[in-house]
């Protein structure tokens, strides 16, 4: 999926080398280096063994191939990989590799610096996000459109106030997510469970060293059965994708033919159809889409796998441990799909006036009911607009001249404060004003 010549451009480049067989390997291989520093100097290991282990931990120095072969016959995904380390080190430093610690302690800790490194890419992406849409948010505080509920015309809003919603709903995901990094993935160093067996009481100041050499916290209790930490993690990436998938379909909303407010970027040579010719597909919000739907049927997988049997369950850790890299790649996919999107997006603001006239007053009901209350109340005046509204829809009649219609004006002039609230693009509340207080709260001093 994520090389393949039809789909590999949809996924992160930088991610994908994250996550590579190389980068994995090398992320095992700078765990077991950052053990044996830890150890040696804590006296648990030869002060000598370290830096000859460290010298050889080098993903360059193994064949990847033959280590596939060997994983695959041994049925073990780490000890071929020790098995080879052990000759590059040789002896007497062979022999103090992988001391006191067991395979999920390196891959659960590989993959905290993995996910530490996806999480500062991902970051980027959305950082870039937010500011392209804080940029939009401020240049349309004012342009007034048709805010719809339940897929109907509702009251009238401006552009910049939408763009402020999303703009608010992706600083939460980019908070949670920063809040959450640390204590998802710390350095986790117990042994075969997590009791430091094998390193006694100098085991959890080993985890402690190697956890700083690494720029991860140390697991308060490393018990490889538990996964909560991660699935918060995780959980907060499956908020981002609902996030980036309601705003992405808004996007596909607005660029319909019929509507055409909103429209992402094309360029020629960019094609929507291979028949139609005329075919500008929101392709790129699609994509959105499809990545944010890849990304929350993953994290609600990965959330299964915190039902763990004992101390230790590889058919848990199994299928976590081909999902992490997944999720990574798709998370950050999605982030920089979102801002791609967010970068190119082309705004109609003729578009967005005649789809606000479209019903000829009906969207400005609320705005004629407030001032009807001075004369009648609330109620009153509900009834009553109730009644125009409905006689507009039905019978396609211009809603002021159903108000005029109806008691107590019996075919008489309006007031002039009642003609002045059909206009729609005055009816915006305090759109403007909470789109730059947004925007000001989120990116300050953008």
């Amino acid at each position: 999926m994520f090389e393949s010549f039809i789909t590999g451009h949809w996924f992160s480049t930088e991610a994908k080398a994250l996550w590579s067989d190389a980068a994995t390997l090398q992320a095992w291989l700078d765990v077991e280096a950052a053990l044996a520093r830890a150890q040696a100097g804590l006296g648990v290991i030869p002060p000598e063994a370290a830096p000859v282990i460290a010298a050889h931990a080098r993903a360059e120095l193994f064949d990847l191939p033959q280590l596939a072969e060997a994983i695959a016959f041994a049925q073990h995904p780490l000890v071929p990989v020790l098995h080879r380390f052990e000759q590059l080190c040789g002896e007497p430093a062979a022999g103090y590799i992988h001391w006191g610690a067991t395979t999920q302690n390196i891959f659960d800790t590989a993959n905290a610096l993995q996910m530490v490194r996806t999480h500062r890419l991902l970051a980027g992406h959305l950082d870039a996000a937010i500011g392209a849409l804080a940029e939009l948010a401020l240049t349309h505080q004012a342009t007034p459109m048709a805010g719809r509920t339940h897929g109907q015309h509702a009251l009238p809003m401006t552009l910049g106030f939408k763009f402020a919603g999303w703009v608010d709903e992706l600083d939460r995901s980019r908070q949670r997510l920063a809040e959450r990094l640390a204590g998802s993935f710390p350095a986790s160093m117990g042994g075969a469970i997590g009791t430091f067996a094998a390193t006694g009481p100098l085991g959890p100041a080993v985890q402690a060293r190697l956890a700083a050499q690494l720029g991860l916290l140390p697991a308060a209790l490393p018990l490889r059965s538990s996964y909560d930490r991660v699935g918060d993690y995780l959980a907060a990436l499956g908020l981002l994708a609902g996030t980036a998938q309601k705003i992405a379909q808004d996007v596909v909303f607005m660029q319909r033919t019929e509507i055409g407010e909103v429209a992402e970027a094309f360029h020629i040579g960019k094609v929507g159809s291979s028949t139609m010719a005329q075919k500008r597909n929101p392709s790129t919000a699609l994509l959105l889409v499809s990545l944010a739907r890849m990304l929350r049927t993953r994290t609600e997988a990965a959330m299964e796998t915190m039902v763990r049997m004992d101390e230790g369950d590889s058919s848990a850790t199994n299928v976590a441990d081909t999902l992490l890299p997944e999720i990574a790649i798709i998370a950050t996919s999605v982030a920089e799909t979102l801002a791609r999107l967010a970068r190119g997006l082309v705004v109609d603001e003729q578009a967005m006036g005649r789809n606000l006239a479209l019903t000829q007053g009906l969207i400005a009901s609320e705005a004629v009911m407030m001032r009807l209350t001075r004369r009648m109340g609330r109620h009153e005046a509900h009834r009553l607009l109730y009644a125009a509204a409905q006689r507009a829809q039905s019978e396609g009649v211009p809603f002021v001249d159903a108000i005029r219609a109806l008691p107590p004006f019996d075919g008489s002039e309006l007031p002039p404060d009642l003609l002045q609230a059909l206009d729609a693009a005055a009816y915006v509340g305090e759109s403007a004003a909470l789109t730059v207080q947004t925007v000001a709260r989120v990116v300050p001093g953008g």
